[in-house]
């Protein structure tokens, strides 16, 4: 066997599962007995069902070592696909071959007894994951510390709430020394400590485990996968880089939501106090009607990379970002007043655009970024047909490490709950930062003064 197939730990191909759908309890009966004595008698056999195609196909490998996310909506066979890799759920058709000890956590409080005690059920579920008596028993007080949940550990599961079955759950698989950790949307619960607490043993456990991670928040799959698989409708649409996938995926989600809208959104609200309005002009972003500026503006070009997506009311022509002086910049150190300015045409009439920008790093999770809508919402911009406009964005720019980062940007129109999205444009700007700062993290702060004494 090659080096390069014994990488392999999941391997799953054509995999298909198949449900019969019956309309009526009488049909479920005529299926089970008629075909038979249409078969006897040699009649056209007749089926009384529909099939359903929960998952049609479905083949991947993944290596040891790699993280790997999938998403997709709701219905789109996520859990379907783990519940079969897991050996819980046997397939209608296909081939799953898995090598070393899985852990899973799938639906909350699968594994669990609800009549058993927390203390009981950790016994339970670990040994079905493999553990002897003698090697729970030996790493019960780690579990019990990492769960967190105090005096309810002798207390029966049907009373925790959902965020302790997690909790317990997750410090089960935490400590059974798995070679594949399976997490379907576990963390979706969990508070933000419990949460932080996780995400530091996932980090660990990748330094030389597999985990297949479920989760609708891209973000997460952006940040912990290296790989990532988009599915719909019982098929894969996608499967590559977790920032592609997780592009086309958001692309394809407000498509989905906004197919068949054709008329303008409604007016927004005003805002309730003025000094709410003062207080957000005095972040110095500008959002103006104008066709004199775009006079020496250099139209922006799509690159191949450059993914888009949008209902086409409006169009992004142009981005550009300025420092003090008003030169072009594509390179920052941080600390410095910088503008970004994006210009806009608009295809059809809008009644108050709303122009937004995130940056993001190299590996597409979000750093930083705003919209024009609350700074606008007592006084809505109205841009005819054809028409160009421009937005603003002045600010400080925070210390990011030395790297590449791009500048996504996007046209909405309605409300930031409610809206059409007109363009979104995934790297319209690809940033360089030159920062020598010590300053550890994601994003740094400009540091104006450093005290170090003896008081």
């Amino acid at each position: 066997m090659s080096s390069e197939s014994s990488d392999v730990v999941i391997r799953v191909e054509g995999l298909s599962k198949h449900y019969q759908i019956y309309d009526t309890p009488r049909d479920r009966l005529k299926q089970f007995v008629l075909p038979r004595l249409q078969h006897m008698s040699r009649r056209p056999m007749r089926q009384y069902f529909h099939e359903f195609k929960a998952l049609d196909d479905i083949s991947f490998e993944v290596r040891r070592g790699e993280t790997v996310g999938i998403i997709g909506r709701n219905g789109s066979g996520k859990s379907t696909l783990l519940q079969m890799i897991c050996g819980t759920l046997a397939p209608t058709s296909g081939i799953v071959e898995t090598r070393g000890r899985i852990a899973a956590l799938l639906e909350l409080g699968s594994g669990f007894n609800p009549e058993f005690t927390g203390r009981e059920n950790v016994f339970l579920y670990a040994s079905v994951l493999g553990l002897k008596h003698e090697e729970v028993a030996a790493r019960f007080n780690s579990i019990e510390t990492f769960a967190d949940i105090g005096e309810f550990i002798e207390q029966p599961v049907k009373t925790y709430s959902s965020g302790m079955v997690v909790r317990l759950a997750f410090a089960v698989i935490a400590h059974v020394d798995a070679d594949i950790l399976v997490i379907d949307e576990a963390l979706a619960v969990g508070d933000a400590f419990f949460v932080q607490k996780c995400m530091r043993f996932l980090r660990r456990f990748m330094e030389n485990g597999t985990i297949l991670f479920v989760s609708h928040d891209t973000s997460a799959v952006v940040n912990l996968c290296n790989h990532a698989i988009w599915l719909a409708d019982g098929k894969i649409r996608y499967q590559g880089s977790s920032k592609d996938a997780s592009e086309r995926y958001l692309a394809a989600m407000f498509e989905s939501e906004q197919q068949g809208e054709s008329t303008p959104a409604p007016p927004r609200p005003r805002a309730t106090t003025t000094e709410q309005n003062e207080s957000l002009r005095d972040m110095r972003m500008d959002f103006i009607n104008s066709t004199a500026l775009r006079n020496d503006i250099e139209v922006f070009r799509f690159k191949p990379d450059a993914a888009h997506f949008g209902k086409g009311g409006a169009s992004v022509t142009s981005v550009r970002l300025r420092d003090d002086d008003g030169n072009r910049i594509n390179w920052v150190v941080g600390g410095e007043n910088v503008s970004l300015e994006v210009c806009c045409d608009a295809h059809t009439a809008l009644q108050g655009p709303i122009v937004g920008f995130f940056v993001k790093d190299r590996l597409g999770q979000t750093l930083f970024g705003d919209n024009t809508y609350l700074s606008f919402a007592h006084e809505p911009l109205a841009v005819q047909e054809g028409q160009e406009f421009q937005a603003q964005f002045t600010f400080r720019m925070p210390v990011l490490p030395p790297g590449d980062y791009s500048i996504a940007i996007a046209i909405a129109e309605g409300t930031q709950q409610d809206h059409v999205q007109h363009h979104w444009i995934h790297d319209a700007v690809i940033l360089k930062s030159h920062s020598s700062s010590a300053s550890t993290g994601l994003v740094g702060i400009p540091i104006t003064d450093i005290r170090l004494g003896i008081s």
